[in-house]
This record gives structure tokens, C-alpha cells and sequence, in this order.
């Protein structure tokens, strides 16, 4: 199923890619490096030492993939429409196919990427310290990813709740898609200012996106636009969106007409019965 509208990878779809290339690359030596076109967001340039060094994890910050050599890291990023799957030495190159990093024991870890947004970088310093990952917000999954520090981190901003939620500095990997659907289950609308809402309202937020991820994650992604996962094979967690892509359309739980808003120049949707500004619909 895809979707029209603007969609990236989100927190799951990354974390499915995670899980999916994790147990097929660790603990394998890189055998070859072959970049067909290095014109992604940034010009990839990885050395040619990394050839012999072997991976000793695999390990995900925000949206970003970690892979460990020990000499150094891999960062990469999938963009907005890329993708990463293990395929066989011999398989024929796609359309888009830009890089593949060959393992041993016939291993090929190959990322496609239409839009060429996405990026690869080395870095031989602590990855954490790197100038894509330093800055980044709290793990959503994490403890510290509590109520108490959204309510706390919005006494001061004047953005829309959706556009706070986003941020990647307060928060990681809760992207549009995401946002949208937690807003909807919280009962919020995407428009109210961060600084408004009450204690409450972020404990029914944190619910709503602790809960969103942790299902996408295990049912394998949402697979909007062009996400596929390592496998090839498209996750399902499509299915169950209740406002995302779906303006116009009767809310699944009151019927009322889904409507649509701009927020930071991104769609969202959202219903004007469950979402008003007196609504307490409950987790």
C-alpha cells in the first residue's frame, strides 16, 4: 500500500532496518566498498582502509544507523526514500543502487536510494560526538523521555505542540506520521501552543508516542511512499493509521470529516471532534 503525501523513514522504519541488517553484518570483515554515485545529500567519501575492518556492532541514534569497525564508525542516514537490504555478490544492480559494502562469507549490504537524500559519512572519533548525532534530543523509548521533561522543555516555546514534538533536538525519530497519530490518540490538536498544555496533556502525549513506536516497531514499520525493509517486504503498520493521509475521510471513531492544517510547511491531519480543545479522549 503506499500513500500519497510527504513521508520519510521514521524512528521504526530505521529500527526495523536495524534488526533486519544487524544479525547479517556484525562480526564480519568488509571486504569491498563500491560507491556508483557518491552525490547523496553530501558527497560520500569513505576510505579505502575500512576495507579489512571488522564490524563490531550495529546500533541506531535517532534516525541515524551506527555501524562500529573499531578503527572507526559508519553513520548513515536514509533520507527520504532510502533503504538497505542483503543481497548476494552476483545479484543484478538496481535502478538507484548507489553503494554497496561486500562482507565476507558472501555477504552484500547494498542501500538504494531514489532522491539521493540520504547520507554516509565516516568518522573516526567517538560517533556520539559527530556533528549529526551531538545535538540530538532524548530517545523516545527511553526513561528519560518522560512527561515531565516535555512539560518542562515547553514552558518556554511559542511552536505548535506538533512542530515541538518533532523537534529533533528535544526529541528523536517521531516524525510527522508518528506526531499526527500521537496527537490523535491524546486527544490534541496539532495546532494548540506547546507552552498551553498542562502536565497532563504531555502524560497522555508520552503514552501515545511510547505506545505508536513500540507497535510499529514490532509490526515492522509503516511503509508510507518508498520505506521497504532489509527484506524487501513491506511492513503493515499502514493498516492502523487513523489520520495520517487520510483528509477528507470520516474519523474511525466519531465520523466526523478528518481535516487538514499546514504545520512547519508539513500536512496534518486531524479530527475536529476527538482533537478539539476540550477533548480528554483517553489511551
Amino acid at each position: 500500500m503506499i500513500l500519497a503525501g510527504e513521508c520519510l523513514p521514521e524512528l521504526p522504519e530505521v529500527e526495523t532496518t536495524l534488526q533486519g541488517v544487524r544479525p547479517w553484518i556484525k562480526n564480519r570483515k568488509i571486504q569491498s566498498i563500491v560507491v556508483r554515485n557518491p552525490n547523496l545529500r553530501w558527497p560520500v567519501a569513505l576510505p579505502d582502509f575500512l576495507v579489512g575492518s571488522k564490524v563490531l556492532e550495529v546500533w541506531r541514534r535517532g534516525k541515524y544507523l551506527v555501524i562500529d569497525v573499531g578503527i572507526g564508525s559508519l553513520i548513515a542516514h536514509l533520507g527520504m526514500s532510502g533503504s538497505l537490504r542483503i543481497v548476494d555478490p552476483g545479484e543484478s544492480v538496481r535502478t538507484h543502487d548507489h553503494l554497496d559494502i561486500e562482507f565476507s562469507r558472501g555477504i552484500v549490504l547494498r542501500y538504494n536510494d531514489p532522491r539521493r537524500f540520504g547520507s554516509w559519512h565516516y568518522s573516526e572519533d567517538d560517533p556520539l560526538d559527530h556533528w549529526l548525532l551531538r545535538k540530538l534530543g532524548l530517545e523516545p523509548l527511553s526513561e528519560e523521555f518522560c512527561a515531565d521533561f516535555l512539560h518542562r522543555k515547553s514552558r518556554s516555546k511559542t511552536q505548535s505542540v506538533k512542530a515541538f514534538i518533532m523537534d529533533g533536538n528535544v526529541v528523536v525519530g517521531v516524525g510527522n506520521i508518528y506526531a499526527s497519530e500521537a496527537l490523535f490518540l491524546a486527544g490534541i490538536r496539532p495546532t494548540v501552543k506547546a507552552s498551553r498544555l498542562s502536565f497532563a496533556s504531555y502524560e497522555n502525549i508520552v503514552k501515545a508516542i511510547k505506545r505508536l513506536l513500540t507497535d510499529s516497531i514490532r509490526i515492522g514499520g509503516t511503509t508510507l511512499r518508498d520505506f521497504v525493509s532489509p527484506s524487501g517486504q513491506p511492513g503493515y503498520f499502514q493498516q492502523t493509521l487513523n489520520v495520517y493521509g487520510r483528509e477528507g475521510k470520516p474519523c474511525k471513531i466519531c465520523s466526523a470529516t478528518l481535516k487538514k492544517v499546514l504545520i512547519t510547511q508539513r500536512s496534518s491531519v486531524y479530527c475536529p471532534k476527538c482533537q478539539g480543545d476540550r477533548s480528554k479522549r483517553n489511551l
